[in-house]
Order: C-alpha cells, then sequence, then structure tokens
C-alpha cells in the first residue's frame, strides 16, 4: 500500500462559533470519501460550497473550510482508468483548496490474501473505512482534538439505501440488515441520504461539474449492479416512489433495531456470569426464559465480543439457543469458536484461549503468576501467644473464603527457618485428596472438581498446591483444602496460601 498526500492552500475564511459548541468541535477532521463518482464529486461540492448536516450538534450548516480533508482511495483494480480518477479526486479538491490524501492499496491481492470467505467488494470496502479511520485519528492528533469529535463523511444516497435493503434480503438478514445504511455509526456520518442519485447528478449537470463513471459498476455478477440494473427497474415500474419509501422504512427499522439493541445490551450485562479475553459465560437458565428476539442478540452480542471476526449466520445462533434450551451440549461455529453448556452456564470460548498450568516450584515465602491472570502466594505467620490457632484459621476463611486459606505450615513440611516449596500443577487423572470436613475420607479430585461446577475446559488451569513434586494435595486454589493439613490447637506456624488477582 502507498500514500500520497497532496496539500493545498486553505481557504483560511473562519466562521463564527456557534453558542453551545466547543471550540475544540469546530476544528475536528471532517473527512470526505470521495471515489470521482457522481455521488463522491456531489459530496466534495456541496461541503465546500454549501450546507450539510454531519451530526456535530449544528445541525444543516456550513462547514469550516479548514475542517475538510478529502481521501481517495485507489484499489488499483482497473489500470489507466483508476489513475485517472486518482487524478481528477485530486484536481476537484485542488478547485476548491481542500487537502487530499490518496492511498493506493492493490484490493485484489488483499482479498486474496484473506481467502475464500473474502471478495473484492469487501476488501474495498474494509480498506477504505481502515484508511479513513487512520487518517481521521492522524488529523486530530495534529489539531490536539478527540479523536470522537471527526467526521468520516460518505456519499451514500437514498438508491445506495435501498439497493442494500434488497441486497441483505437476498443475502438472509435480521432486522438490522433491513435497516440498511444508518445516517450515523459512531463517526461515520451520511448526510446525501435523502438525496436520489438523479437528483445529484442534476445538481452536478446545473453547475457543469463533471465526474468519472466506472464501468465495473455495470457489471451485474456484482450483487449490487444487479439489484441497480436489473431488480430496481423492476420495482420502480411498479412504484416510482420505491426509493423514498424504501428510506423511510429503513428509519423505521433502524430506530426499532437500536431500541433491541439496546435491551439485549443491557440483558448481556444482566445474564454475563464470568468473562476473561476469549471467554464469556452466561447464565443459561434465564437466557432460555428470556424473549426468543432478545435471546438471539444476546447470543450474538457475546460471540462478537469473543470473536469480532466471527461470520455469524442464523443457523450458528440458532444451534446455540437449542443447547442452551436443553440445558446441556456443545456445538462449534465458524472461527474455531465452541459454545458449550455446563453447569447452567453457555461458554462462549475463541480456539486457544485457554491458558494452560504447567507445573513450577513455589518458594515459601514466594508468588506465582497463573494463566488465569491470578497469581499464588504463600506466606507464613506465626501464632500469637495465648491466641486459638484453631479460631484463628476459622476468621481468616470466614474473612477470604476460597481466596485464602491457612494450614499447618509443619504439616505442609514449611519450618519457620529455612521456609521451604511447594509444587504446584494441574489436576491429574485419579488423583485423591482428602477434603477438609470430611473427617479423613479421600474423594477424587475429579469429583471435587465437579461439584465445584468447574467446567472440563478451564480445568487445567487450576492450580493444585502440593507439598512435593509427587507429594499429597495441600490446597486445590479456589476450591478446596485437604483435611491432613488442617489447622490444629498445637499448631504453632500459618502457611497462608491466596489466589489474587495481579
Amino acid at each position: 500500500m502507498t500514500s500520497v498526500s497532496r496539500r493545498y492552500a486553505t481557504d483560511e475564511r473562519r466562521f463564527d462559533r456557534p453558542s453551545g459548541i466547543p471550540v475544540d468541535e469546530l476544528r475536528a477532521p471532517v473527512i470526505l470519501m470521495v471515489s470521482g463518482g457522481a455521488d463522491s464529486t456531489a459530496l466534495l461540492v456541496l461541503a465546500a460550497t454549501s450546507t450539510l448536516d454531519i451530526d456535530d450538534g449544528r445541525g444543516v450548516a456550513r462547514i469550516a473550510r479548514e475542517r475538510l480533508h478529502v481521501l481517495h482511495i485507489n484499489h488499483q483494480l482497473r489500470g489507466i482508468d483508476a489513475q485517472e480518477d486518482e487524478e481528477f479526486v485530486c484536481d476537484l479538491a485542488d478547485r476548491y483548496g481542500i487537502p487530499c490524501t490518496v492511498r493506493r492499496v492493490d484490493v485484489a491481492a488483499l482479498a486474496g490474501a484473506q481467502g475464500v470467505d473474502s471478495n473484492v467488494e469487501n476488501a474495498g470496502r474494509e480498506v477504505r473505512y481502515a484508511e479513513a479511520v487512520k487518517l481521521a485519528n492522524d488529523l486530530c492528533e495534529r489539531a490536539g482534538v478527540s479523536r470522537s469529535l471527526a467526521r468520516i463523511v460518505t456519499a451514500h444516497t437514498a438508491n445506495d439505501r435501498a439497493e442494500t435493503f434488497f441486497m441483505n434480503a437476498i443475502r438472509g438478514t435480521g432486522p438490522a440488515g433491513l435497516s440498511s445504511i444508518p445516517r450515523r455509526r459512531n463517526r461515520i456520518v451520511r448526510p446525501l441520504l435523502e438525496k436520489t442519485h438523479r437528483e445529484l447528478c442534476e445538481m452536478l449537470r446545473m453547475r457543469g461539474i463533471v465526474w468519472r463513471e466506472d464501468e465495473t459498476n455495470d457489471d451485474t455478477r456484482y450483487l449490487r449492479a444487479f439489484v441497480r440494473h436489473e431488480l430496481m427497474p423492476v420495482v420502480e415500474a411498479r412504484n416510482p416512489r420505491v426509493t423514498s419509501s424504501l428510506s423511510t422504512t429503513c428509519d423505521i427499522l433502524s430506530d426499532e433495531d437500536a431500541y433491541l439493541h439496546a435491551r439485549a445490551s443491557r440483558a448481556l450485562r444482566e445474564l454475563m456470569r464470568r468473562s476473561a479475553d476469549g471467554m464469556r459465560a452466561i447464565d443459561a437458565g434465564k437466557l432460555a426464559a428470556a424473549d426468543v428476539v432478545i435471546a438471539r442478540r444476546v447470543v450474538r452480542m457475546a460471540i462478537i465480543e469473543v470473536c469480532p471476526t466471527a461470520r455469524l449466520e442464523s443457523r450458528h445462533i440458532e444451534s446455540v439457543l437449542r443447547i442452551v434450551a436443553a440445558g446441556h451440549g456443545s456445538i462449534s461455529l465458524p472461527l474455531a469458536l465452541d459454545a458449550r453448556v455446563e453447569y447452567g452456564l453457555l461458554f462462549l470460548r475463541a480456539d486457544g484461549c485457554q491458558r494452560m498450568l504447567e507445573g513450577a516450584w513455589l518458594t515459601v515465602p514466594g508468588k506465582i503468576e497463573l494463566p488465569d491472570g491470578y497469581m499464588l502466594k504463600a506466606t507464613v505467620r506465626t501464632i500469637e501467644e495465648g491466641s486459638d490457632p484453631v479460631a484463628v484459621a476459622r476468621a481468616h476463611g470466614a474473612k477470604w473464603g476460597h481466596a485464602s486459606v491457612m494450614l499447618d505450615a509443619g504439616a505442609c513440611g514449611i519450618d519457620a527457618g529455612s521456609g521451604g516449596r511447594l509444587w504446584v500443577a494441574p489436576p491429574s487423572q485419579g488423583e485423591l485428596m482428602c477434603p477438609l470436613g470430611m473427617h479423613g475420607q479421600s474423594k477424587l479430585l475429579s469429583d471435587i472438581l465437579n461439584e465445584s461446577r468447574i467446567p472440563s475446559a478451564e480445568r487445567q488451569a487450576v492450580a493444585v498446591v502440593h507439598n512435593d513434586l509427587r507429594g499429597a494435595i495441600l490446597w486445590v486454589a479456589g476450591v478446596r483444602a485437604d483435611e491432613r493439613a488442617r489447622v490444629k490447637n498445637t499448631s504453632q506456624l500459618m502457611l497462608v496460601l491466596s489466589k489474587i488477582l495481579t
């Protein structure tokens, strides 16, 4: 990818600051995404000479010329025509005294590198927005303003909105897809959605301004071109105002989608039980009882949080909801995502997100880091004369719960002088322990982990503390201590083991 930045003498006129609008907001950059076609040419002309609503709190207003910056992406798909598009956009920006930045990207090569799930159209769109975000961030830094104040302005029209509605309907979609192109998404705004392509062409003709035509827009092998040239004429013959009607429909669907999104976001927060990098755990029982329209969105949102690049279809969401309703089961999702219901929770995990604990020595006193973001810490504590060791240990347990335990240091092989060391490792198959409170009766460690509702996928990250490399279990961190290491009335030195966040 190459970048060319062209700067021209900018019109130094200043507009009076409207009351209530922060100065920083009126210095924030406005990126105009201009391809050279009729719609984007009209966008540049209107931004430079007329009024637009870029959703910065001022409504329909003139944009200070010093805020404007043109971005053109040369996709390098059409040889000399692409080069001429680039020169046209640069010359047009020059005519209006607006700085212009050009990015040259081999989109065909990029689409090929992304694999079979990609195509040139998708790759080009992703590149355009990615480069616009980079440029906006760079210009904000130069201007010393918050990134959130920048605006990335596209030339989407009512026609684009209608076409996208039909494209998404053909592919299969939900309310979000049928709401088509939103008027604003974060910093991206589309002030021409009320205009039709024909209206913008007429405006340019009246001003004597030409534009570039992209012949690939007529290639009906592309879905948008098929909808534009094959489907829309048939629909417009039945209803000449279909573009306007669909725009209104899209606004209604967009508002309703935003409402459902807000409700689902709130539901996801309420149902979330555990969260870590590459993993989400959701209350499966409450999710199963939720309205299906909310449940679908909760599952989709949670999966996207785990893996933002996941390409989801309705069948994937329905598969997850089926195992939620059953109360058990597991399925594989795109990009090696795993969904399973265990112990009343729906676990969503990305491939490779589970870190494995490797065996290590824990020096006493000392600490080691665990793979789940916690730290295992060992200290020693002397019992004060006249104190009841058992009462001290119980008080410690009441205060810290399963996060920390007090044990008899001598029973653990630790003395006051030289200290010692303990072996920390994940659970082993067939391993036994004598859980505290069971009066010396042994039990399989796997049964204890089952009772503690620890999913099988997470057990190799559980820290089991032993008194030696092949010695007895002293503590299953955060779960249970061993009866043989409990504090007695005769204990004089305490071993304190704690699992704390780093």
